[in-house]
């Protein structure tokens, strides 16, 4: 089945099992949430029918070529299936087929979304590069075509990048100029980042860039707001800013491209943490080096950058995070002035750059290892008595903050 969410499976489910036979196997490859999954597999166990999952990602290109699939639920189901769906899925000469049994019960469909997630960061960072290129670096769209095919080419080479380039690069037939520039700034969505950040706060991961990237698609849904807004802010000097910006136009693209590629880590490396806190918190016992390899080819997110990261939970299955690969983490240290200019370029020329921005400021809350998280836990112990641990010694403690500031202030 590959139908709408929600009730239209439901539906769907109960008029196919009517004609199906002990035995039979039902595949929902939509973006289903994951605990509806579950649901209709017991449901379907129950009448003797198997039941699968299966995250399907590939887009138009995926459906002629072979998409990345993430099947989840009964294994049983899966080994019914698995010579089909080997045959189908989009092959990699050095890795294979990009499909794999995810695991069991709504993994599969937990996957997909979280890949999904992923995917909002990435096009919400590909989006802020090609702003601060475009409004401060003033390139063109021939230019910026330019640029993002020379990209493609290195380590930021992947789908996205590739589709991007291809956009710049196509004239509006409906009249003068380039079609992108006539395309209405208003991102639509279908639901699946919505679910992934609302996991996170279930599931208490920080996953700043993805969240900033829903964030961005929903105040781009406000058109007539922010048009209202530009007039009111016009005599803000805002413009005249980015006129009179001189920039060493190498030198930016250069700095942009290094901090799209760190914040890429720091997205990826939150969607990975998401689907490993899920994976302990059900059981699913998810090898998330296995998840890099099938994302390689087919899905919307296939990039050169997952070889690296399959390598570096093969290396370490059990790594806390991507920015402490040996590798990974060099690669950042190694970018981090470039991306620390772009940020600062962004926010002194007031062109908003949430991804980027959440994704430095993550990788900078990450390498600390002391926070100002203890004036926050005494605020808390001091207006609702919820204590504190001490660094010198152990066990919670409570101080009648209020009773010593006053008596200390007469």
């Amino acid at each position: 089945m590959l139908v709408k969410a929600g009730a239209p499976v439901d539906q769907t489910i109960k008029t196919l099992s009517a004609y199906m036979e002990k035995g039979d196997c039902i595949i929902d490859g939509g973006n289903e949430w994951y605990e509806n999954t579950e649901r209709r597999e017991k449901a379907m166990t129950e009448l003797g029918l198997l039941y699968l999952g299966m995250g399907v990602s590939g887009g138009e290109e995926g459906a002629r070529n072979g998409p990345s699939l993430m099947p989840g639920g009964s294994f049983e189901a899966y080994k019914y299936i698995e010579d089909i769906v080997l045959k189908v899925a989009a092959q990699v000469p050095d890795s294979g087929p990009c499909v794999t049994y995810i695991g069991k019960g709504g993994s599969g469909n937990f996957v997909k979304m979280i890949h999904n997630g992923i995917e909002y960061g990435d096009m919400q960072l590909i989006a802020e590069a090609y702003d601060v290129l475009k409004s401060v670096g003033k390139l063109t769209n021939e230019e910026l075509k330019n640029v993002f095919s020379e990209w493609n080419r290195g380590e930021l080479q992947s789908f996205l990048i590739e589709i991007t380039a291809d956009i710049f690069g196509i004239k509006d037939d409906k009249g003068d100029g380039y079609l992108v520039d006539k395309v209405l700034d208003k991102t639509g969505m279908k639901g699946t980042g919505k679910w992934t950040v609302q996991q996170a706060a279930e599931l208490s991961v920080a996953a700043p860039t993805i969240e900033a990237s829903l964030d961005s698609r929903f105040l781009s849904g406000l058109k007539e707001e922010r048009t209202e807004a530009a007039k009111v802010f016009k005599s803000g000097g805002f413009g005249d800013i980015l006129d009179d910006q001189v920039v060493d136009k190498e030198r930016l693209i250069d700095d942009v491209r290094q901090a799209l590629y760190a914040s890429k880590i720091c997205s990826y490396a939150q969607g990975m943490n998401l689907i490993r806190a899920k994976s302990i918190e059900k059981g699913w016992d998810l090898k998330l080096g296995e998840l890099a390899r099938i994302w390689k080819g087919g899905c919307i997110i296939r990039a050169i950058f997952l070889d690296r990261i399959k390598k570096a939970y093969d290396r370490n299955p059990d790594l806390a995070n991507l920015l402490v690969d040996p590798e990974f983490a060099k690669e950042i240290i190694d970018r981090q002035s470039a991306w620390r200019r772009v940020v600062c370029l962004a926010i002194n020329s007031g062109i908003s750059t949430p991804g980027m921005s959440a994704s430095l400021a993550y990788y900078d809350t990450y390498r600390r290892e002391r926070l100002p998280a203890n004036l926050v836990q005494a605020q808390r112990d001091y207006f609702g008595a919820h204590t504190y641990e001490r660094v010198d010694i152990p066990g919670s403690f409570h101080t009648e903050w209020f009773k010593i500031a006053k008596r200390k202030s007469n």
